[in-house]
């Protein structure tokens, strides 16, 4: 099927430009240790040097950044709730309907604070941006694999940036399709790929 070849091409780019990047990021000098990153000492020097002081960052910010601040750390309250919640729906749901469950830390990265060239408010920025979109992911692959389970259909309209598992359902009023393909459907999200 041409859809199944188009998704092992994108995978296959994907598997690619994963390669790429880590080759890229060889000239950075950097080990994990321990999960944490250790860079060499004139590479993390270097980094010390960049960096901008807080003061002159929050001047150079600009005052409509600082009076809107508040406004973008409100979502962190809504962002720990959905965390939560999410977490508890997939630990007592998934087991009941033999899904696999989603590995929390697939998605959510914390590193960006270690960096040497980031002041203590582009720390906080990056733990925040980093929670929140790793946080996403991991909620849109537990929706994911709930969709696969009970509604393994395409929408009529296109949408923008489905998940993974969303090519391998049947088409909007595919019925034979459906009829067909709905248990394999469901054993997919069981096994977490897609």
């Amino acid at each position: 099927m041409k859809i199944d070849n188009l998704i092992q091409n994108i995978r296959k780019l994907e598997g690619e430009l994963d390669q790429v990047i880590d080759e890229h990021r060889q000239q950075f000098k950097y080990v994990v240790k321990n999960k944490r990153v250790e860079f060499e000492k004139a590479i993390r020097q270097r980094h010390l040097e960049l960096r901008t002081g807080l003061s002159r960052y929050l001047y150079e910010s600009g005052i409509l950044a600082l009076v809107f601040a508040p406004v973008v750390y409100s979502l962190f309250i809504p962002l720990v709730l959905l965390d939560i919640f999410t977490s508890v729906y997939q630990f007592l749901c998934f087991p009941v309907y033999g899904i696999r469950k989603v590995k929390r830390s697939d998605h959510i990265a914390l590193d960006r604070h270690h960096l040497a060239y980031l002041n203590a408010l582009e720390k906080l920025n990056c733990v925040y941006c980093g929670y929140a979109n790793g946080l996403l992911s991991y909620v849109r692959e537990i929706a994911g694999r709930s969709e696969a389970h009970w509604c393994p259909i395409k929408h009529a309209r296109r949408v923008k940036g489905p998940h993974p598992h969303y090519w391998s359902f049947s088409d909007y009023g595919d019925a034979e399709s459906y009829a067909q393909t709905g248990d394999k459907t469901k054993t997919t999200a069981r096994n977490g790929k897609s």
